[in-house]
């Protein structure tokens, strides 16, 4: 079809559909620009989706959070000093995520462990994809730049009373990069 999607991979599917919809029920962070709203999910591109359907990318440690932000911030020529950035804890309820607890499981899907922390992104963004095709709420999966779990949701798939701000801070860039010199390897 012309100007279509391509269409999805069905031994993904197939592979997905097997996989338990879980619950999920703690805390997460987030990192945003000064200003923006935390709770407001965008089609990014990013790791787990498309870019055709809105996420909301956390972490399930602060930690996680700022390395993934700060990760794509140091990408730039020169890091981004003027900007103000704030760490926000959020609460999110979910019905039925995908859990992908470490890269024994992405593999089985096809995630080739090597590239998973580059910027290559086309194997995730299916299983996003296909994960939201199949109604999951969100997709729990290891972190490419910090040893902990992300957790990404499809914002249309959650209640807006499901997901709240619990507290915000903000984020002292120098202060952290100090800090993450002594952090765990992944």
């Amino acid at each position: 079809m012309a100007g279509g999607r391509p269409a999805r991979d069905h031994l993904l599917l197939d592979a997905l559909d097997t996989l338990d919809r879980t619950p999920f029920d703690q805390g997460v962070w987030r990192v945003l620009r000064d200003g923006r709203d935390p709770l407001q999910g965008h089609p990014s591109g990013g790791r787990w989706d498309p870019g055709t359907f809105n996420v909301l990318y956390t972490s399930c440690a602060p930690e996680g959070a700022l390395a993934e932000v700060h990760f794509h911030l140091s990408r730039q020529p020169v890091f981004p000093s003027g900007l103000r950035y704030r760490l926000h804890e959020m609460a999110v309820q979910a019905e039925k995520t995908l859990h992908l607890a470490d890269m024994r499981a992405l593999a089985r899907l096809g995630v080739e462990e090597p590239a998973f922390s580059e910027v290559l992104h086309g194997r995730t963004q299916e299983i996003g994809d296909a994960a939201y095709f199949l109604g999951f709420d969100g997709i729990i999966a290891p972190s490419a730049r910090w040893p902990c779990l992300n957790a990404v949701f499809f914002t249309d798939r959650i209640a807006a009373d499901r997901i709240e701000v619990i507290r915000t801070t903000k984020v002292d860039w120098r202060a952290w990069r100090a800090a993450a010199k002594s952090k765990p390897s992944t």
